[in-house]
């Protein structure tokens, strides 16, 4: 910008006259001189105050997660919350985007700025103010439930990422708010697990992604659920005002992760400024002020935050016009980045991309070919107007004459429970309008009320009696169904013996697959042992919505039906030239995986492939890393993450040749499950409600490299259908850091990218236990065919640094620069001094 802006510009006025990417820009912390914040601050009553630090109902939702009543009579706007990580969560649809950790595969703080510009236009456009959003807990448990809504396992990676992404959304006038400070790297337990970890470890590792979006200009901080070192993150004063403020300067507001607020005066004082989503502690503040127990002035501190902040996106006196959605836009953007962030994990012979001869006769196994699975669960799911599935995709896409087949490998539908095996009464509780009161129980010989059979919108009803199993063994019980009301806990549950086993529709748990029946039925529940001829009480609930049909059905898939799915996908293969499985895992909030092997007895589905046909490709949907023990009997591996509603496009496109994958594993996958850094059980899930972190800074690929322990596949990984070479290797001094340049060549017959990785490696006698290399910095390169290209990557000074005795301190002496296509494929090194 040409001119320094007015002094007397109230940021209202910015906003109006430069755009929202202009002001977003600004510290979050800039106050302007005709703002008058304190002066709207006077008009407010006490009661007006703490109406804004905490949450309500909103008495006309638009499907958000949080909402602020304002204070009309002064221009205070109420504030509509938005879940976000891979796209607005909100009951219009919305563009879903490949998961984030598909995005920090791309290694491009563009493209996050990009993937943040869709969402914070959306965003607007649906009615929000602000997003929960950026997410970027550090991956430290290789099986956490939320891996795939977060940047990765390293720091540096991570900020740059959030860097761009805050920038994308706050560009398009929405503010965001960097979540779960800090620490909250699991879901098992996480509202009580308390995390015990040394200031340097937090400094280094877990809070430099933060850092840098406070130093971008983030508007809100989302503080965590856990306990961090025996207090509640909620209300942890070291972590939100002697780091966050005293040593970062954050100016904007924080506000708790939903219920994690433990108290109300103590939380406020140690810097929470805002209790998500209702006043449960909160909304006693008044009458803590009343009583003489609290300073007004404590809730003046956090009430001025949050209008700066209002101020600071021209939100205060009437707001700012709302763009209108840009659907193709966001199709586009989602595309590319499904394409950017797909990993070609192994590509043995070059199998990769499919000939046409592979497509005259080719097998595609696995359900998420034909249900697509766009993303993750929990508070991440985000529902498209549509989304094709990769069957459909490749279908599409191939050439005339193409013969492609499928078969499910895993069923995940099974049929409906026959009657021969319940004994069932039915009872009608009535509709939400309260009409048809009671009923008499009635016999009912199965619960199957889809399509044409759906119940009554808004009906309820419930069946109980008892399944009694024709053979021992293990069935995969399912409850499906549509139309249900929109509940937390859902409203379509299947309970057997006592225990809840499935509930359709719940935010968090329930069991509720991400992989839609054929006929579009959300579809929950769990495999369970039943004995021939015992019989076990069973009850479904359900309650409908007004307006909608009410589906409900209860299922099984029987051991012989498993079996029979697994003989019918390798029968396919071994007729087929070459073979597709799409393999999957479903991440969610709420809960970790049980293991890191593929669920649903998948393992076996890609073994009999394998052995059947020398030509198998595995598609990976998966959130994080999973085990491979078929590794070496298939030819190639082609990992899309969960890739949004363009991924089936994006897949096809890779898998036929029609673009070049260049994503890099932003987190390193075990070989064994046994060889994280975190398989003892005092590290995860913790013992006795402690978590120890005790790896210190070595998490991921530190760990990996300082222990000698082979991975299955590295961290920054990822092949291509074109070779690099590299070579040229120059370090010097610079700006306080390092300047690193080399050239990359493209040796090949393709046009592909590459992402060329700078490490860092400890001083010899380190003062501090130190991994042996560090990412540093990295770039993102597109190269034609035989070109070769120099390539310059900053290396910053916190990076030649360690967290000691209250500061950052320098590493100095003899160091190594290492240059690679990966943390184990290290193809230049040079020594440098650093002073």
């Amino acid at each position: 910008m040409a001119e320094a802006l007015n002094p007397s510009l109230t940021r209202r006025d910015a906003a109006r006259l430069l755009g929202a990417a202009a002001v977003a820009a600004l510290p979050s912390g800039w106050t302007a001189q005709r703002a008058d914040v304190d002066a709207l601050l006077g008009k407010l009553t006490l009661k007006e105050k703490v109406s804004l630090l905490h949450g309500a109902n909103d008495p006309a939702s638009k499907g958000e997660a949080g909402y602020v009543p304002g204070v009309p009579r002064l221009g205070i706007p109420e504030l509509r919350l938005a879940d976000g990580p891979a796209g607005v969560r909100a009951t219009a649809d919305a563009t879903a985007l490949p998961a984030p950790v598909a995005l920090a595969s791309t290694f491009a703080a563009d493209l996050a700025r990009r993937f943040g510009a869709v969402i914070g236009r959306e965003g607007r456009a649906l009615g929000m103010d602000v997003l929960l959003s950026p997410m970027t807990n550090i991956v430290r448990v290789p099986q956490a439930g939320r891996n795939f809504e977060t940047l990765g396992e390293d720091p540096l990676l991570a900020a740059a990422l959030v860097v761009g992404e805050i920038r994308g959304i706050q560009g398009e006038g929405l503010i965001a708010t960097v979540k779960h400070y800090a620490a909250n790297n699991f879901e098992n337990a996480r509202q009580t697990v308390d995390v015990k970890v040394d200031e340097r470890t937090l400094r280094e590792i877990y809070l430099p992604p933060f850092e840098a979006a406070v130093k971008t200009g983030v508007g809100a901080v989302m503080a965590a659920y856990n306990h961090v070192n025996g207090v509640y993150a909620a209300e942890n004063r070291h972590l939100l005002t002697e780091i966050l403020r005293d040593d970062w300067r954050f100016g904007g507001w924080v506000m708790s992760d939903w219920y994690a607020t433990h108290s109300g005066a103590p939380s406020l004082t140690a810097g929470m400024d805002m209790e998500m989503p209702f006043g449960v502690n909160y909304g006693g503040l008044a009458a803590a002020v009343t009583s003489g127990k609290l300073a007004e002035s404590v809730v003046d501190t956090a009430v001025r935050r949050v209008l700066v902040q209002l101020d600071r996106f021209g939100l205060l006196g009437g707001g700012r016009p709302r763009p209108s959605p840009d659907p193709a836009g966001g199709a586009r953007v989602a595309k590319e980045i499904a394409l950017a962030g797909a990993v070609l994990l192994r590509n043995e012979g070059d199998l990769l991309p499919l000939g046409r001869a592979d497509l005259a006769d080719l097998a595609v196994i696995g359900p998420t070919a034909a249900s697509p699975l766009v993303g993750g669960g929990g508070s991440a799911r985000v529902i498209p107007a549509g989304a094709e599935s990769p069957l459909t995709a490749l279908r599409r896409q191939a050439a005339p004459g193409s013969r492609i087949r499928w078969a499910t490998g895993v069923d995940l539908e099974g049929v409906p429970v026959p009657a021969s095996a319940l004994s069932l009464r039915r009872t009608q509780q009535g509709t939400q309008q309260g009409a048809q009161q009671g009923g008499a129980p009635q016999a009912a010989a199965q619960v199957d009320h889809t399509g044409a059979g759906a119940l009554p919108a808004g009906s309820s009803w419930t069946w109980t009696g008892t399944l009694t199993a024709p053979a021992t063994g293990d069935y995969d019980l399912r409850i499906q169904g549509a139309g249900g009301v929109p509940s937390f806990n859902g409203s379509i549950s299947l309970t057997l013996d006592g225990v809840k086993i499935g509930s359709v529709g719940a935010l968090l748990g329930g069991n509720s697959s991400l992989i839609a029946t054929s006929g579009g039925l959300t579809n929950a529940g769990r495999t369970v042992r039943l004995e021939a001829g015992v019989a076990k009480p069973v009850t479904v609930a359900a309650t409908g919505i007004a307006g909608t049909p009410l589906q409900v059905r209860l299922a099984w898939v029987t051991p012989q039906r498993r079996q029979e799915a697994l003989r019918e996908a390798a029968a396919l293969a071994k007729g087929a030239r070459a073979a597709l499985v799409f393999a999957f895992n479903e991440g969610t909030e709420g809960a970790d995986r049980a293991a890191l092997a593929l669920p649903k007895d998948q393992d076996p589905v890609v073994a009999a492939v394998a052995a059947a046909n020398a030509r198998t490709t595995v598609v990976l949907n998966t959130g994080d890393p999973v085990l491979m023990p078929w590794l070496r009997n298939v030819r190639s591996i082609l990992q899309m993450w969960y890739p949004g509603q363009e991924g089936a496009d994006a897949t096809a496109t890779l898998l036929l040749g029609g673009a070049n994958p260049g994503g890099k594993l932003p987190v390193t996958f075990p070989a064994r499950a046994e060889d994280a850094p975190t398989a003892p059980a005092e590290r995860y899930p913790g013992v006795g409600g402690v978590a120890d972190y005790g790896e210190g800074v070595l998490v991921g690929y530190r760990f990996y490299d300082a222990k000698g322990v082979e991975p299955l596949f590295p961290f920054g990984h990822g092949l291509s259908y074109t070779r690099f070479q590299y070579g040229d290797l120059s370090v010097r001094a610079a700006g306080g850091g390092l300047t690193v340049s080399f050239t990359v060549a493209n040796t090949g017959r393709r046009a592909g990218v590459e992402v060329p990785q700078v490490y860092l490696g400890s001083p010899a006698g380190p003062p501090v236990p130190m991994a042996p290399r560090a990412l540093a910095g990295f770039a993102r390169v597109r190269l034609s065919p035989g070109e070769r290209r120099r390539v310059t990557v900053t290396v910053p000074r916190r990076a030649l640094q360690y967290w000691s005795d209250g500061r950052w301190t320098l590493a100095g002496g003899r160091r190594t620069v290492h240059v690679g296509s990966s943390s184990r494929d290290l193809r230049l090194r040079q020594e440098v001094t650093i002073r």
